[in-house]
């Protein structure tokens, strides 16, 4: 399988979307001048194309594109080569009006944007596969080319009547019979039972609540089918090109429409964008914080490095109010992705547009032109970035694991449950953000993953899991492993059936509860007094231990006096139990006895507050996320690729300063190797 570093070819990969198509033959020419001045190794190109490429049925327009990859080649600037299939001209939306999506009330969404097609048409297949093979044919063995890029974004929805013939064929392969669909589907409940698979619709608008079931089954098939355009786009692709040219789709961050899981094992290199909210300080951290959130995902699903496909050079356009990134920033958080495991450096995009709906969405080359700070600023990251070509393919060290399922997010997240309070990406990015501020670095796993490298796992909330999954809890706590199990945990199978007893016996059997009585969600803003004299907020539950020993316990209302935090020995193990979101600060103090319960230390013991530290292939990062001056204390003497400077005790950041530090060999001893350590 071809990989990011035949792409890489030992060199961060840097550069973003271009889009010449948008410009004269005579500003090509100026792009490339000063792309080569910025030190640009990468150009994504014809994301956006396929009008300009397609200006009528079965007409084809290359020129253009010949010349532009010719130019990017002679320059050494390779090429990210994208099909242009997101978004399809109006001429297939006008004369093929089934090609476009309808919503949940039946309502056409028009072409005059992007995305506007849907993923189970079989004409826009037709085009979209006539499109991309020509392309194929014509570049797959041009020299520029490094990488190609499928599509942009997936995520449109349908609920069309092409929609519900394809829900039905899906259905009938996941299925067999319809006894075995009215069964997952518990059908008996409103007299839903289904007697031909004719009868079966995707879930429109309907009087009152949808069938759990049936919604969570068509946000299963809607990732699907998306998957099965791209993976039909990449096949084509990859026959028409020489081997070891990787093929991407670039993901949105942490977004619900896919199945990130599934896609990433059809995929050569993860890549996804990211666009933390620069409107952030030390009180509120919440931009590096998601930014690091997504990273380890990303990395994750890649099981190794990732693509950073796209980012804002500084203000984006979709905000309510759109403020830009203060100095430092921008390089900042690029060299957070790289620490956390990027060997790509990408933004969208390269030459500000000067129409269109993004027309004030930043870019590398801004409005203000070669001569701005903006400017300055990449073109300055870009001669950085030579400098730590030896991180290129290494890993990121990580002891702990948090749990992340999207069926169990796109369940937990219906209408009809305890509380509409419950917002699942919420609680990951609490706990995730809880374990960043103290340096315990984590992967992100799926629940039936391999555990047994981790010594700490972490399940912020998962209300539906797997036999497997819940199997390979118990046996990884048995062995000796360490667990800490959010609240609305193991409630559902994979049919949203609620399980037994209301929680599973096997995870109630590890966590040493007999039961869970009652769910008691919180309203907004309400909190829960805890008798250690924190609080807790959006969640209670009245629990039965059956050997846990209870260690916080409810302070006032209803369940006062009754567990809240809970500890038990299974097996070899510890399994702790959290029925409330406890407050920032007891959710971090909680993690971290829970780490060094369990043997995992932060990167960095005893770094300052706002210093982000990570290990990547044997480099120390260490990232400033305030707007102050910081002294970091250092344990051993470390000299600083990005500088080349040495620090013996101490390395002082500046205002959102970064420093990334190799270990200085003493007598008797030798530098860590760049390329020791890989993600899991």
């Amino acid at each position: 399988m071809a990989g990011l570093n035949d792409a890489t070819r030992g060199r961060l990969l840097f550069g973003g979307d271009y889009n010449p198509e948008q410009w004269t033959p005579e500003i090509w020419r100026e792009d490339i001048r000063l792309m080569k001045e910025a030190g640009v190794n990468l150009a994504t190109v014809g994301v956006f194309s396929w009008a300009t490429l397609e200006p009528r049925p079965g007409a084809r327009n290359f020129g253009w594109l010949d010349e532009v990859l010719d130019l990017l080649h002679d320059a050494r600037i390779g090429v990210a080569l994208a099909t242009p299939t997101a978004s399809p001209p109006p001429w297939l939306g006008a004369r093929h009006p089934e090609t476009l999506p309808q919503d949940e009330n039946g309502a056409t969404v028009w072409y005059g944007a992007r995305n506007q097609f849907c993923a189970s048409s079989p004409l826009y297949r037709e085009y979209a596969q006539r499109i991309t093979t020509d392309l194929a044919r014509r570049y797959g063995h041009h020299p520029a080319l490094r990488v190609w890029h499928i599509n942009n974004e997936y995520g449109t929805h349908c609920w069309c009547d092409e929609s519900a013939r394809h829900f039905r064929r899906w259905l009938r392969e996941r299925y067999q019979d319809l006894d075995a669909l009215n069964d997952a589907w518990g059908t008996a409940f409103w007299s839903q039972r289904y007697d031909s698979w004719e009868e079966l619709i995707p879930p429109r608008r309907a009087q009152y609540l949808n069938n759990p079931a049936q919604l969570l089954d068509f946000r299963r098939f809607t990732s699907d089918a998306l998957l099965e355009c791209f993976t039909a786009e990449r096949d084509i692709v990859a026959a028409h090109s020489p081997s070891g040219i990787p093929v991407t789709t670039n993901f949105m961050p942490l977004f619900s429409g896919l199945d990130g899981w599934r896609w990433a094992a059809e995929e050569d290199v993860v890549s996804v964008d990211i666009y933390p909210d620069p409107a952030v300080g030390r009180e509120n951290p919440a931009g590096p914080a998601h930014g690091a959130l997504v990273a380890d995902l990303t990395r994750s699903q890649a099981r190794g490095p990732w693509m950073l496909m796209e980012q804002a050079a500084s203000a984006v356009n979709f905000r309510g109010v759109n403020k830009p990134k203060g100095e430092g920033l921008m390089r900042l958080w690029s060299l957070q992705a790289v620490a956390r495991g990027a060997d790509s450096l990408c933004f969208f995009q390269w030459r500000a547009s000067r129409q269109g709906s993004e027309k004030f969405h930043s870019a590398m080359l801004p409005h203000a032109g070669e001569t701005s700070r903006a400017f300055r600023r990449i073109r300055d990251l870009g001669a950085e970035l030579d400098r730590l070509a030896g991180v290129t393919g290494t890993g990121v060290s990580a002891e702990i694991a948090i749990l992340h399922d999207w069926p169990a997010w796109w369940a937990s997240n219906q209408p009809g449950r305890p509380s509409a309070e419950l917002d699942y990406p919420a609680i990951l990015a609490a706990w995730h953000h809880a374990l960043w501020q103290q340096n315990l670095t984590a992967d992100l796993a799926h629940p039936e993953a391999d555990l047994s490298g981790y010594k700490m796992v972490v399940i912020p909330q998962l209300y539906l899991l797997s036999d497997a999954a819940l199997d390979g809890l118990a046996a990884y706590v048995r062995g000796g492993g360490h667990i800490v199990c959010g609240f609305f945990t193991g409630v559902a199978d994979p049919d949203d059936r609620i399980r037994e007893g209301g929680t599973d016996a096997r995870l109630r059997a590890v966590l040493g509860l007999a039961t869970i009585e009652e769910w008691w969600p919180l309203a907004a803003g309400e909190t829960v007094a805890l008798d250690d004299g924190t609080t807790g907020s959006l969640w209670s539950e009245d629990l039965t231990p059956a050997g846990a020993r209870a260690e916080v316990s409810y302070a006032a209302g209803e369940l006062s006096g009754r567990p809240a935090l809970t500890r038990h020995t299974y097996g070899e193990g510890t399994a702790r139990y959290v029925s409330t979101l406890p407050e920032p600060a007891a959710l971090r103090a909680l993690l971290a006895r829970a780490a060094e319960a369990a043997g995992a230390a932060p990167t960095l013991p005893g770094a300052p507050e706002g210093v982000e530290a990570v290990r990547r292939g044997g480099l120390l990062f260490l990232l400033n996320h305030t707007r102050e001056p910081i002294t970091v204390p250092l344990h051993v003497p470390h000299s600083d690729l990005l500088t080349g400077h040495p620090h013996a005790a101490d390395v002082r950041l500046e205002r959102y300063g970064v420093a990334v530090l190799s270990p200085t060999p003493t007598q008797g001893s030798r530098t860590c190797s760049t390329q020791g350590e890989h993600a899991r």
